[in-house]
C-alpha cells in the first residue's frame, strides 16, 4: 500500500529544481529517508521557513502535491545546490501547485496532525529530507492543501528562475 510522504526544502535552488524538473534529489548521507520513499507514494511538497533566505517574512507551506514516479536511486551524476551534494534520488509526477509563495501553513495544522505529538517542538521533525505521515494526517493535509492547488502547467512557472539550475 502506498504511503504519503512530505518532502521537506529549504533551499530555493532546490525547489525550483525539483518542481520544474519534477525529480527529487536527497543529499549525501539522507539515504534512509530517501529509501522510506517508493514508487507510487503519495508527496506533498514542503518550503520550509528559510527556504526563500528569509524566515523572519516567510512561512513553512506545504505547496505542492505529487507522485514519486520512480523509486529511489543512485542518481548518474550527483545534483549540487550550494554546498549540499544529492547523490541519490527520484521522479515525480506533480499534479498541482499553489501559487509562488503560497500554500497551506503548516503551523497551523499541527495540533491537528499525529506525527507531531508535541506542539511545542513540532519544527525539530521537519529538519530532515522527507517526514512519513500517518493515514490521517495525509487525509487532513491532502483535504485543506486540495482547494489551495492549481494545475501544475499552470503554476510551474512561477517556481522557474534561472539560478536554479543544478
Amino acid at each position: 500500500m502506498p504511503s504519503t510522504h512530505l518532502l521537506i526544502i529549504g533551499d530555493r535552488a532546490a525547489l525550483s529544481w525539483m518542481v520544474t524538473e519534477q525529480r527529487m534529489a536527497f543529499p549525501a548521507g539522507r539515504s534512509k529517508a530517501a529509501r522510506a520513499l517508493e514508487e507510487g507514494d503519495e508527496v506533498f511538497l514542503y518550503t520550509t521557513r528559510s527556504c526563500f533566505r528569509n524566515p523572519t517574512r516567510d512561512l513553512g507551506r506545504v505547496i505542492g502535491r505529487a507522485l514519486a514516479a520512480s523509486s529511489v536511486r543512485v542518481l548518474d551524476e550527483p545534483v549540487v545546490f550550494g554546498e549540499r551534494t544529492s547523490t541519490e534520488g527520484c521522479r515525480l509526477e506533480v499534479s498541482g501547485l499553489a501559487g509562488f509563495r503560497e500554500g497551506l501553513v503548516l503551523r497551523d495544522l499541527v495540533p491537528r496532525l499525529s506525527v507531531f505529538p508535541d506542539t511545542a517542538t513540532w519544527s525539530v521533525r521537519v529538519r530532515r529530507a522527507s517526514l512519513t505521515l500517518p493515514p490521517g494526517d495525509a487525509d487532513v493535509v491532502r483535504t485543506d492543501l486540495e482547494p489551495l492547488l492549481r494545475p501544475y502547467g499552470e503554476a510551474v512557472e512561477g517556481y522557474r528562475w534561472e539560478s536554479a539550475s543544478a
